[in-house]
């Protein structure tokens, strides 16, 4: 399901959501890294930001 782009919550921003696909492109563009790493990022070390910015930093050539 997309999200409601009007319906603005900064409660969750300290996650990523693995089902959100805009969520998952948006960080790996950001990072520069592929949406597939990013799943696995999140699949291997959960949703927390800033640990995936560590780990996706790793990936980076």
């Amino acid at each position: 399901m997309a999200d409601d782009k009007t319906k603005r919550d900064f409660r969750d921003r300290d996650r990523v959501s693995a089902n959100g696909d805009y969520e998952v492109r948006y960080f790996a563009k950001q990072h520069r890294i592929t949406p597939e790493q990013v799943r696995g990022l999140i699949s291997d070390h959960g949703n927390d930001r800033k640990t995936l910015e560590r780990e996706a930093r790793k990936l980076r050539p």
